[in-house]
């Protein structure tokens, strides 16, 4: 239960049962790597407009990335992207991550992508959408970034949890709600000695009336 104050009262909120169950059950079905998985290495190449760079990487986690690549700006960006994979996938419980928060069920509109949940004072005003114990959609706001994610695709491991392979980010102004960006991103996994590790990764963006594709490729995978 949490409380919160506005400019002339303060509105108290109950945590749901039924919001809890919901939340949990999509946590437990999706994959994550094992507490006792401490990271991989393999080797990097990256695609951009016909030019291609190699390089290697390593992941240690829980946020350890090293890329060795020539080019700069393409180093960041993949180390942002492989950091994105190490949170999403790294190991946590319920309770450690949205399941120590106040949890309600918005109401049931029959929306595509299912049921409305809310969580509330995780300071990022997220909303999801669940639907079959599949969290299908996230809505953040992060200070100066709006940003919602659909996932549209996903496959099933050998335990039987999901592991999504393609999602679409859409990051919104705050002000007047318009679209500045969009990541259409389609992901490839290799099974490493029955761990699921990124095989390959194509980002389609778009962003300032320009479209841009990247691809990660990822090989000779090493377990730490």
């Amino acid at each position: 239960m949490q409380t919160y104050q506005r400019a002339s009262e303060s509105v108290t909120l109950v945590d749901e049962v039924n919001a809890r169950d919901v939340l949990r059950r999509a946590f437990e079905s999706t994959y994550r790597w094992s507490p006792e998985f401490k990271g991989f290495a393999a080797r990097l190449s990256v695609w951009e407009a016909g030019k291609r760079s190699d390089g290697d990487v390593r992941v240690e986690l829980p946020d350890v990335v090293t890329v060795s690549l020539l080019d700069d700006e393409t180093r960041k960006w993949v180390e942002g992207q492989i950091g994105m994979m190490a949170v999403h996938r790294g190991h946590r419980a319920f309770d450690q991550a949205d399941g120590r928060h106040t949890l309600t069920l918005g109401e049931d509109d029959g929306h595509p992508l299912g049921r409305l949940l809310l969580i509330h004072g995780d300071g990022m005003n997220s909303r999801y959408r669940v639907l079959v114990d599949q969290i299908r959609q996230i809505n953040r706001s992060m200070g100066p970034v709006r940003f919602t994610i659909n996932v549209e695709d996903s496959t099933a491991t050998a335990d039987g949890r999901r592991l999504t392979t393609r999602y679409t980010v859409y990051y919104f102004n705050p002000q007047d709600g318009a679209i500045k960006q969009v990541d259409s991103i389609t992901d490839v996994h290799a099974v490493v000695d029955g761990v699921y590790l990124p095989g390959t990764r194509r980002v389609i963006g778009a962003e300032n009336g320009a479209v841009r594709v990247r691809m990660m490729e990822f090989s000779g995978h090493q377990l730490l």
